[in-house]
């Protein structure tokens, strides 16, 4: 069972709660929106670190600045319909703009079946939002976690 972590940031402005999540990068998600961003966050191994040392070194390569002080709050866990474990941590994060993240990249074949090999944003853009517009964008398995984070202000 693969176990990741992420980091869900939130703020309040005149508008009313909103996030910061990452609009996946390559070309899969390219020309998508619904369903094709994400909280920042990545793998773990439960054995060799914690999910929370996990979640900020997730969001640190992710975004390519290091993620709010804290406190955080564990939200909770979720699986994905693939089996996957997702454990999301929620702290203020007002203080960071969403502009000049320097976004890590990898690779993979492409076009596929080429035999050539590319380098792709791990994410291409990330933003602040409401929480309602966030929901449909975000991947099925991290939308409870949007309402996990309003509980428990």
């Amino acid at each position: 069972m693969t176990s990741s972590a992420g980091l869900l940031l939130h703020r309040r402005t005149g508008d009313g709660l909103e996030v910061l999540i990452a609009h996946m990068g390559g070309p899969f998600w390219a020309r998508k929106d619904e369903a094709a961003w994400s909280i920042p966050k990545g793998e773990f191994d439960p054995a060799v670190e914690t999910a929370m040392d996990a979640a900020a070194r997730e969001f640190r390569e992710e975004l390519g600045v290091d993620p709010p002080a804290g406190p955080y709050v564990e939200l909770g866990m979720w699986t994905y319909s693939s089996g996957k474990k997702v454990t999301v941590f929620a702290a203020d994060g007002a203080g960071l703009p969403a502009c000049a993240f320097s976004y890590g990249t990898f690779e993979m074949e492409w076009p596929p079946h080429s035999g050539r090999r590319a380098a792709f944003p791990e994410v291409d853009r990330a933003e602040w939002m409401g929480v309602e517009p966030a929901r449909p964008r975000l991947v099925k398995g991290q939308r409870a976690a949007l309402d996990a984070l309003v509980n428990s202000l």
